[in-house]
């Protein structure tokens, strides 16, 4: 009896959190489902109201799990033109605020049932594995996909010591994808190398913003004025999401580029600096609170002004592509997917070049994008290249090929050398994996090895033994 494939998509991030891995996931989620041909569950974290409140903005927060599913299904609803039918389930999360991150808390891999357990996608696999004790990921599912959304290494550089930190860092992620990921997608070579990778864009746009761009295609068939307010830029407003970038070209270029009007859109914990820095500058810089991206306020902007080089590939820059407007980013390894774009213009890292560019982009109009490029920005263009990256376009789903299999179905059967290596560096990661101790060297949240009892009532979860033997002490 046939059966259909069951995938797993499991990320760092959920909605209302505005951030790359709670919303490019989710539009996975949905369009993976949408042919019917396979059964999808997208595994997002749930974090107690505590963290919630750190996380999530103007104080959105959820009393249950079944609140928070709801939320997120109701934004997807609005959003795409047809009815998902992926499940969702939660795996426990902590919040670190030295790492601006959500982090797994305990073995999430055992929110998947052994018999459902086909194909886990790791949206962030070293991020959800560097901490990872449990079941080996490669022994739980017969096929893990890594996908690589973040340039952790650049971030890293950026900070106090960095060149060190990223440097150890660069080996810690080797090792955790090795040996938990078979395959791995790079949405860009912005990113590391690793081992049995592919670089793939393997990401679309909400469909609302090709929307937009039909809309305003067609006022510029009709010879309206479909662009009349002058550059912008959105983003997390954080100084390594693009802003320092930005505003040093601006202040180096201010009077070459008299008569630019920008304004900055984004929430962030660098937000007073930001605005302060553009107090400065004699060009007129205008800062504002986030926005959503769709919001009709973007809708005349006629040039996006993206400097930044610590993205893979930057969700923000397709967005704009796709509404019609006209681009201006660096000459940047996370830029490449755009550069097929005509209304995408390329800098180069000198100041005649980013000048010249700019002045061009503020005096021409975006050319209207044909049908063949604006499939490439969508989520069922973005799906094909999925399915064929990983290989599962070719995959059947007859029982015999489904059913349980070991990992090692897909590797060489015989006792190599290479497999010996990596099961001992598996083991040697459990063991690290499993001590408070090295945990908290490592950068773990404190008390992160097992769920605690909140996270354990809120999501019905057994509670771990060692809150038993707790209990009994008390």
């Amino acid at each position: 009896m046939e059966r259909k494939q069951h995938i797993a998509i499991f990320t760092t991030a959920s909605l209302p959190w505005m951030t790359g891995t709670a919303v490019n996931p989710l539009f996975r989620a949905a369009y993976l489902s949408k042919d019917g041909q396979r059964n999808v569950t997208l595994v997002i974290p749930w974090l107690s109201l505590e963290n919630q409140g750190l996380v999530y903005p103007n104080n959105i927060t959820f009393k249950s799990p079944a609140e928070h599913e709801q939320y997120v299904c109701q934004w997807l609803e609005e959003r795409i033109p047809f009815k998902s039918t992926f499940a969702i389930r939660f795996y426990p999360g902590k919040f670190a605020t030295d790492k601006r991150s959500i982090l797994p808390v305990g073995d999430i891999s055992e929110i998947i049932s052994d018999e459902e357990a086909d194909i886990a996608v790791l949206e962030e696999p070293e991020h959800l594995t560097w901490y990872h004790h449990g079941k080996r990921w490669k022994s739980k599912f017969r096929l893990v996909i890594g996908i690589i959304h973040t340039n952790y290494l650049e971030y890293v550089k950026r900070e106090k010591n960095g060149r060190i930190q990223a440097f150890l860092l660069k080996h810690v992620n080797s090792w955790v994808v090795g040996i938990y990921c078979h395959k791995v997608i790079r949405l860009s070579a912005a990113t590391q190398e690793y081992p049995n990778s592919i670089i793939c864009n393997v990401h679309g746009v909400n469909p609302k913003f090709l929307d937009i761009g039909k809309k305003k295609m067609e006022q510029q068939q009709d010879g309206k004025q479909a662009f009349s307010k002058s550059a912008y830029y959105i983003g997390k407003m954080i100084w390594s999401k693009g802003y320092q970038e930005l505003l040093k070209l601006l202040k180096d270029h201010q009077k070459e580029l008299q008569g630019l009007e920008i304004d900055l859109y984004g929430n962030g914990e660098d937000s007073d600096e930001v605005r302060e820095a553009a107090k400065k500058l004699e060009l007129v810089v205008r800062v504002f609170p986030g926005r959503d991206h769709t919001d009709p306020i973007f809708h005349d902007n006629k040039l996006f002004l993206n400097p930044s080089t610590t993205d893979v590939v930057c969700t923000t820059t397709a967005e704009a592509l796709a509404m019609g407007k006209l681009v201006v980013c660096a000459n940047h390894l996370s830029n490449e997917f755009f550069k097929r774009f005509p209304n995408c213009r390329i800098y180069n890292d000198n100041k005649k070049d980013f000048v010249e560019t700019i002045q061009k982009a503020l005096v021409e109009e975006p050319a209207q994008m044909t049908e063949t490029l604006r499939y490439e920005l969508s989520w069922e263009a973005a799906t094909e290249r999925f399915l064929k990256a990983a290989q599962l376009d070719q995959a059947a789903s007859t029982s015999d090929r489904m059913g349980r299999a070991p990992s090692k179905k897909f590797m060489s059967t015989s006792l190599s050398l290479k497999q010996n290596m990596e099961d001992a560096s598996a083991y040697l990661h459990y063991l690290a994996s499993g001590s408070e101790i090295s945990r908290r060297a490592f950068g773990a949240i404190p008390g992160s090895l097992e769920p605690d009892e909140e996270l354990c009532n809120e999501l019905a979860l057994p509670k771990p033994k060692s809150l038993g033997r707790q209990g009994s002490r008390n």
